[in-house]
């Protein structure tokens, strides 16, 4: 097939849906499920393959149980650009009705040459989603429209009656979205809207209190299709909102970093811009010009006084307009003029050109810490953190939640060693401990905070049960008496050589305490 049947069957002066030529066949293997809720609700599966979303309709949705089948129908191809497609279409029209973005990812096709695989009547795959993992097979019937959705491997927990009604890019309802605006406008670019500049933009928006950040998913390749690369920083990351009324700087946690960055929150208010939200990071620099988490907390300790700048990266408003469902390249290219006449403690984080694994190397080379992958098309998504936004780590590093300490040993004093861990499905895991990477103000203000954050009961959930006359995370039954435990509320920073077997951390080193970040968030993180 090819999109002229998509679009023969729109009449896009009435329909909010994309229209649009196919995209390069190299782009990555992304899917979308879109619950469609049209004369009768059903789900739309699309694949992204050859420059066009493959589609079928799926009336009764997605099989979880393994060779549980369910008939898919194929219909037109769809544009690529239709992935992030969540409104509705007018009544009257083709397919009139609510659509949402009920799950979308990436698939992994389980043959060399998918295209033709698909095109004998078969096709087997792994899907990433946000809702589905696990393999699926597609099956041609007689019938060449129809087809078999087919569940492999094993069986897979169905998700829940809310989730069944929860976007996977807007966090909407049917309900919601029925009744709102839709995300995408089908307009391909704002040059061909000369009625409004950034036409797509939200108008004349209440000015929020807070937004949560979108962020990023720890990967451990780059994928394939058009990405753009920033340098991953290594601060806390920060929202600058500016209105006519106040100026603040927020962490990802909402608190304020206003006390604590003057210099900063002075540099925002002297934009020539007087409402702006602007998404960056907060960084100290080494003399060599790379961002540094342990000098961030020197800074912070009082202990030194590296340079401090805001590194701007993403534009989530501007003079009353919502960006949020702009493309990515635009929000960058709008910011980066918004920052044009901007003090210098204000930095625009640019793209990166080139080939991935020549930018890798080049950042291994400068000692940096990784690269932010991030979809060309991708829109702002609070909150989620959806695949859209990747993490290249060249160093394993991640954060960790106190929920204790030993007593000092030696020369050592306030504390010896850090008893960390991690949440999974809302019990706190103990990783291990952590003993080196303080100095003595670092010991002491460390140990300040902790008077106030005693506790009398163990935070963490592996640690009571004894294995082999040893506990959990390598302490003994004896440094279990003399441990000293806290409430699970500061988090740090480690850096750390591997994961062990047993699900502890190798080495590990610690780099600082995160402000930014509730304890809660704290996960192990995996690629994926």
């Amino acid at each position: 097939m090819s999109l002229k049947e998509y679009n023969r069957k729109r009449n896009f002066s009435k329909t909010e849906e994309p229209s649009g030529k196919a995209a390069p066949k190299k782009s990555a293997h992304r899917f979308v499920i879109q619950k469609h809720a049209a004369s009768r609700l059903h789900y739309d599966f699309r694949l992204e393959m050859d420059g066009t979303l493959k589609s079928w309709a799926v009336p009764k949705g997605v099989p979880y149980a393994k060779g549980e089948k369910r008939l898919a129908v194929e219909v037109e191809d769809h544009p690529v650009s239709y992935i992030n497609f969540e409104g509705t279409i007018p009544k009257g029209q083709y397919g009139g009705g609510t659509v949402m973005v009920w799950d979308r990812g990436t698939f992994e096709p389980l043959s060399k040459n998918p295209s033709k695989e698909l095109s004998g009547g078969k096709l087997h795959f792994i899907l990433h989603g946000e809702k589905l993992e696990g393999e699926w097979y597609l099956v041609r019937l007689r019938h060449e429209k129809n087809w078999l959705l087919v569940r492999g491997h094993d069986d897979m927990k169905p998700v829940s009656a809310k989730m069944d009604d929860t976007s996977a890019i807007s966090g909407r309802s049917m309900e919601a979205i029925s009744k709102g605006s839709t995300i995408w406008n089908s307009t391909p670019s704002v040059k061909t809207r000369p009625e409004t500049k950034h036409a797509r933009a939200k108008a004349s928006t209440p000015f929020p209190n807070f937004i949560e950040p979108m962020k990023a998913r720890l990967a451990d390749h780059a994928p394939a299709g058009e990405w753009l690369y920033e340098i991953k920083l290594d601060g806390f990351r920060t929202l600058a909102f500016k209105s006519e009324n106040s100026v603040r700087l927020l962490s990802r946690n909402e608190n304020d970093f206003g006390e604590k960055f003057p210099e900063i929150l002075q540099a925002v208010k002297e934009l020539s811009i007087d409402d702006a939200i602007i998404d960056g990071e907060i960084v100290a620099l080494d003399p060599k010009g790379r961002s540094s988490f342990q000098l961030l907390q020197a800074y912070d300790l009082g202990q030194q006084k590296p340079p401090i700048f805001f590194y701007a990266f993403d534009l989530l408003r501007l003079q009353g307009k919502d960006f949020q469902k702009l493309p990515l390249t635009e929000r960058k290219s709008l910011l980066e003029r918004a920052l044009k006449k901007a003090s210098d403690l204000i930095r625009y984080s640019s793209s990166l050109k080139g080939d991935v694994k020549r930018l890798l190397k080049e950042a291994q080379r400068l000692g940096l810490e990784g690269l932010i992958g991030k979809r060309a098309d991708s829109v702002y998504e609070v909150g989620r953190r959806s695949g859209a936004w990747i993490k290249l780590k060249l160093h394993r590093e991640q954060e960790m939640v106190i929920g204790g300490f030993t007593d000092p040993e030696g020369s050592r004093t306030h504390f010896g060693s850090l008893i960390i861990g991690y949440y999974e499905k809302g019990a706190l895991l103990c990783a291990g401990k952590v003993g080196t990477g303080f100095n003595e103000a670092l010991l002491k203000s460390l140990g300040e905070r902790f008077e106030s954050n005693r506790a009398q009961v163990c935070p963490f959930k592996n640690l009571p049960e004894k294995r082999s006359g040893r506990y959990g995370a390598g302490i003994t039954p004896a440094e279990m008496q003399r441990c000293h435990w806290l409430k699970p509320k500061l988090v740090c920073q480690v850096k750390f050589s591997e994961w062990t077997r047993d699900g502890k951390l190798r080495q590990p080193v610690f780099l600082g305490l995160r402000e930014d970040k509730a304890a809660k968030e704290v996960v192990r993180e995996t690629p994926g």
